[in-house]
């Protein structure tokens, strides 16, 4: 039997948001520039969205002088349920990571569900994979009013 070739950390969080409005935040430059990414001490200084299929995007955050990217490029765009990309925080990686986020109406607001799949050889920092995600979907929410 042959082992996993990836592992999966997750995340799923309840938005009393619309639907429309969560997946919006994903794809809006404006909007994207404020919480996805972005760090408390850090500064956004490049927000760039292609939000189409076989579009990219690119979000710098400037953190203790340093710029960390974050790039990928949109697989799947189903408004307002699916958003499906690649993405890596190394713009010379050759492999890149998978993310999906899912996002179910409910009768207040909806619930997000992003997945992220890793190498298998990263297993070991799901945990921290899950945090990192989990601070960001919390900044979306602070960003929409919870």
């Amino acid at each position: 039997m042959n082992p996993p070739s990836h592992a999966s950390a997750r995340v799923t969080h309840h938005f009393g948001a619309s639907p429309e409005r969560v997946f919006d935040a994903w794809l809006d430059p404006k909007t994207a520039g404020r919480w996805l990414f972005a760090t408390p001490g850090g500064q956004m200084v490049r927000v760039e969205i292609d939000a189409r299929v076989g579009g990219w995007f690119c979000l710098v955050d400037r953190r203790n002088g340093d710029d960390v990217s974050h790039i990928g490029r949109y697989l799947e765009i189903e408004r307002p349920r699916r958003l499906v990309f690649n993405f890596t925080a190394e713009p010379q990686a050759p492999d890149h990571d998978r993310v999906t986020v899912d996002i179910a109406p409910m009768q207040a607001g909806c619930r997000l569900t992003l997945t992220h799949d890793v190498r298998a050889a990263w297993a070991d920092y799901l945990p921290r994979i899950e945090r990192g995600w989990a601070e960001i979907v919390d900044g979306l929410a602070e960003m929409l009013g919870r």
